[in-house]
């Protein structure tokens, strides 16, 4: 099982501009960062590197499990890594209930998980709904409940509670309490702080 991920040395770039240089970060079981900066600053694409999207520049991303054994990269993002971003990543045509079971079951979720997710974000008046005709609220909801109900190491996490009003925000930080409670990592982009204890990094001072 996933325990640690170490980001050593890392610069990544878009295009011509370089996002950031030199950035090293530890994240070990239980704990959650924030990172911070300017729109453009690289949040995003650091998630993206994290979860394998994007080539870094130069540097290391390594994984590793609880005795500190070495995993390979392409496992331990298959079976430890969830990236949450800013779409949701949902087919408009197809219903909330088509997509959550699909992901769920993708994902190595359980039916109990699944039914107890659903409960946990009240989406059952949701599920026969297309996806097209939700609010971003309403999928950002559903997103998290693939986060519980498929269950991964580490949560990556791009504004994750942008969407969402005081109610479903107070449920998002249960949620991530108890992830970090049972051993999980969080690296989150925000502009908002995490309603959790995080660390935070500024990625606009490693340009």
């Amino acid at each position: 099982m996933l325990k640690t991920v170490d980001i050593r040395d890392l610069s990544l770039s878009r295009g011509e501009r370089v996002l950031f240089r030199g950035l090293s970060l530890r994240l070990s079981a239980g704990e959650a960062v924030a990172l911070t900066g300017a729109n453009g600053a690289g949040k995003t694409s650091l998630l993206r590197a994290v979860a394998g999207f994007i080539r870094p520049d130069s540097g290391a991303i390594t994984f590793s499990g609880a005795d500190g054994e070495a995993l390979e990269p392409e496992t331990a993002r298959r079976d430890g890594v969830h990236l949450l971003g800013h779409l949701e990543g949902l087919k408009p045509t197809r219903t909330a209930r088509q997509e959550f079971d699909f992901q769920t079951e993708w994902l190595g979720g359980t039916d109990a998980a699944r039914q107890a997710a659903t409960a946990r974000l009240s989406l059952a008046p949701l599920l026969d709904l297309e996806t097209r005709k939700l609010s971003a609220g309403q999928k950002r909801r559903l997103s998290l409940a693939r986060l519980a109900a498929a269950p991964r190491a580490l949560w990556l996490l791009d504004e994750p509670l942008a969407p969402l009003d005081e109610r479903w925000r107070a449920v998002a930080a249960e949620l991530m309490a108890g992830h970090l409670a049972s051993g999980g990592m969080i690296l989150a982009a925000v502009h908002d702080p995490l309603p959790v204890a995080a660390r935070s990094l500024d990625l606009g001072a490693l340009a």
